[in-house]
């Protein structure tokens, strides 16, 4: 029977996902013309921002809509992906600190895949849950 992770366990797996987040953030930015991303900072804040939504609204989005995911075979998934992107956007907007913009629903879109792409590669390279259970 596994036990259950401690707190440190489940914020040492939330940050090594939202490091996972923000490669696929930065190389998103990097490919796509319509996603501007400035430094670093940047980079983890949209990944935590993102990392975020992702824990806490996708569940909720996706459960709600299901029935339009399996009519779609999946698609409406990226488009549930793509409007996380777009309320990250928006939020880093609202912060001072973090520099992230979109211009627009397709490179929201595109900038979803990617990171979605390298965000599912890396966690096949990459045991996160095996690494949070290290920490004490």
């Amino acid at each position: 029977m596994r036990r259950q992770p401690t707190r440190r366990q489940w914020v040492a797996d939330f940050v090594i996902r939202a490091l996972i987040t923000a490669v696929g953030v930065w190389l998103a930015a990097q490919l796509i013309d319509g996603i501007r991303l400035e430094g670093w900072g940047s980079t983890i804040g949209v990944a935590l921002i993102l990392g975020t939504l992702n824990a806490f609204l996708k569940p909720i989005l996706f459960w709600g809509t299901v029935l339009l995911s399996v009519v779609t075979f999946g698609l409406f998934a990226v488009l549930i992906n793509t409007a996380l992107l777009a309320i990250t956007a928006w939020t880093a907007g609202q912060l001072g600190n973090v520099e992230f913009a979109i211009d627009g629903f397709w490179a929201a879109l595109w900038g979803a895949v990617i990171i979605s792409v390298v965000s599912f590669i890396l966690s096949r390279f990459i045991d996160v849950d095996s690494l949070a259970q290290r920490v004490r």
